[in-house]
């Protein structure tokens, strides 16, 4: 009878370890996925022109707006997405007043579905660090960039292409690091398709 009972209690072991196996591998997968960085997420419009858009300026606030021909003037810009509203915006702000005073960049912020008043008290608290701000009060411009979420930052070249783009807020060591370096390669134009 021990013989018989064997491939019973086989059985019955794998009904016991086969949800465990499953279970252990899955939590592996998620963590897997989890743990990634999330600024890390690659973006589809690397290297491709920035959309047509046009951003009026926030209303009280003494900037202009800005449109994609505003992207195509020569010069490295720095678009910063942001929003009143955003706990980590107001922890980033500080290093964007510090990365606009570059000489060779220009920085730009896109205000994400916000209230204008709660925009124009966000930066008379904080500070203004952009040399221009446009109101993207329904999202459809970040939409047309692939924002997820704010805070995002883009590089864009003089000749308006998304050259780098970082999830998340922004930090002394991704300023110094990876922006920097990223910085300066947008500064060599990419060569033109055909060449």
């Amino acid at each position: 009878m021990s013989s018989a009972e064997t491939p019973e209690k086989r059985s019955r072991l794998w009904l016991v370890l086969l949800p465990i196996i499953v279970f252990t591998g899955l939590a592996l997968l998620f963590w897997k996925g989890l743990s990634g960085t999330p600024n890390q997420i690659p973006s589809a419009l690397i290297n491709k022109p920035v959309p047509d858009f046009v951003l009026n300026p926030v209303d009280g606030m003494n900037l202009p707006g800005f449109s994609d021909e505003d992207l195509k003037k020569g010069k490295v810009t720095v678009i910063n997405v942001w929003a009143s509203w955003c706990a980590p915006c107001r922890i980033e702000h500080p290093l964007l007043t510090e990365l606009a005073k570059r000489p060779d960049i220009t920085l730009y912020g896109m205000n994400y579905k916000d209230e204008p008043q709660n925009a124009v008290e966000f930066l008379n608290t904080l500070g203004q660090p952009f040399a221009a701000v446009g109101m993207d009060r329904d999202g459809r411009t970040a939409i047309d960039f692939g924002v997820y979420g704010v805070p995002e930052t883009f590089i864009i070249d003089g000749q308006g292409m998304i050259r780098y783009k970082h999830i998340g807020p922004l930090t002394e060591e991704s300023i110094a690091g990876e922006m920097a370096r990223e910085i300066d390669k947008a500064k060599t134009p990419l060569p033109q398709s055909g060449s």
